[in-house]
């Protein structure tokens, strides 16, 4: 069974250790710096230098690009699927979830986005999709808008603490790892 673990960078440790994974994508501003796990193979670490924002120029901050949401499409397809991916952010809250979304309809692309929404909101009651990854990965993955109106439709997250990972399974039968 595979799955993409959510996390805050706080604990990336942790969940990696937990669910045995040995891949990962870190969305983080350029040069904040953290240690990768040890369990997580350097060569299968995409580290993408990007800001919690959605529209580009604003002063120093680098918005998430076309090509930053094609390197996580191409990241997620290369995916052996062994073991679940762990994506994160600084607070796993806006830029993780909106990488897992379009990661896991990149290896699962006959999935249902609104059906793929709603389970992100059933295993996060925080999640708030970043909709620039969102738009961006809609239109790379030629989803016609449906990622979008499905992200849209679940609405913002309940506020978070930046402690809250979670795991969001690949299949909507409710697998679901510890």
């Amino acid at each position: 069974m595979s799955a993409i673990v959510v996390s805050p960078l706080a604990r990336i440790a942790e969940m990696a250790v937990r669910h045995k994974a040995r891949e990962m994508i870190s969305l983080l501003a350029e040069g904040q710096d953290f240690h990768r796990p040890g369990v997580i193979d350097a060569a299968r670490h995409l580290k993408l230098g990007i800001h919690d924002i959605t529209f580009a120029g604003t002063g120093d901050l680098v918005a998430p690009q076309e090509v930053h949401v094609a390197q996580i499409i191409d990241f997620a397809r290369s995916w052996d699927q062994a073991s679940p991916l762990v994506v994160h952010c600084w607070m796993g809250v806006s830029r993780s979830p909106a990488a897992a979304l379009v990661a896991s309809l990149a290896v699962r692309p006959d999935d249902d986005e609104m059906e793929l929404a709603t389970r992100l909101r059933q295993v996060s009651p925080y999640a708030t999709p970043n909709a620039r990854i969102v738009e961006i990965g809609d239109r790379l993955l030629g989803r016609g808008g449906r990622l979008v109106a499905a992200v849209k439709a679940i609405g913002r997250g309940a506020d978070a603490d930046g402690n809250a990972p979670f795991v969001l399974p690949l299949t909507p039968s409710g697998d679901r790892l510890p």
